[in-house]
């Protein structure tokens, strides 16, 4: 017998009062309202578009489905999250799952021009690795040591998260596809799975799993967060 959306919301131990609280039903204003997200707000009040946390909670059950299946097949996930306050969240909870992450600024063509992103993230590596070298000081001057550290910091800012991704991932999850539209684009253009919370400025459209949700309230996020950690530890 095939699950219903109320067994699957079950399944989750997903709570439409707990969402609620943690502000998930908060929209934007009115006049940022993407006609497509629609059929997923409740009501219009004080200007605000509020979104329907029922929908929400399939919404979030269906990408939790996936996200299991990913798990099954053995296939990874990177968490995209770029704005200030949510990125160490989404660092912490893809740690905990062993999964990829960029919270600093988008990789460009980390997912469309792969192959040569992988030769820069090599050169990290070696890089990382000659400064561990027990002949590291003797081997260099005090300037060229600082020079290396300093190019060694700036590529661990930025390919650390990826930087054992030997191949594209099964799915990418994006807190907030206006803030990180690159990392979408290059996703849809790879056929890389896309998972996000959708927000009522966003085309939804363009999201394999929509969560609609409110993507700016630090609660709202480490809620989607921690239940996508519960499916892969």
């Amino acid at each position: 017998m095939e699950e219903t959306k109320t067994d699957k919301i079950s399944k989750y131990n997903i709570s439409v009062d707990e969402m609620i609280e943690a502000g998930l039903g908060y929209g934007h204003d009115k006049s940022k309202l993407n006609p497509k997200m629609k059929d997923y707000v409740a009501k219009q009040k004080d200007r605000v578009s509020l979104i329907n946390v029922e929908k929400t909670a399939e919404g979030l059950a269906e990408a939790l489905d996936f996200i299991h299946q990913l798990k099954s097949e053995g296939k990874s996930i990177i968490f995209v999250g770029t704005k200030v306050a949510t990125r160490d969240l989404v660092k912490e909870v893809a740690i905990k799952c062993g999964a990829y992450y960029v919270t600093e600024r988008w990789i460009g063509g980390l997912f469309t021009n792969f192959k040569e992103i992988r030769k820069r993230i090599n050169y990290y590596k070696e890089l990382e690795q000659s400064t561990k070298e027990e002949d590291f000081e003797k081997k260099y001057v005090k300037k060229e040591r600082l020079q290396m550290l300093k190019e060694l910091e700036r590529l661990r800012i930025k390919f650390e998260g990826v930087k054992n991704m030997e191949e594209l991932p099964g799915a990418i999850f994006i807190v907030d596809v206006k803030e990180d539209e690159i990392a979408l684009k290059e996703a849809i253009q790879s056929g890389v799975k896309i998972i996000a919370i959708a927000d009522t400025n966003v085309d939804p459209t363009k999201i394999d799993y929509p969560i609609p949700g409110n993507d700016d309230a630090y609660t709202a996020v480490e809620y989607i967060l921690y239940k996508i950690e519960e499916v892969l530890i």
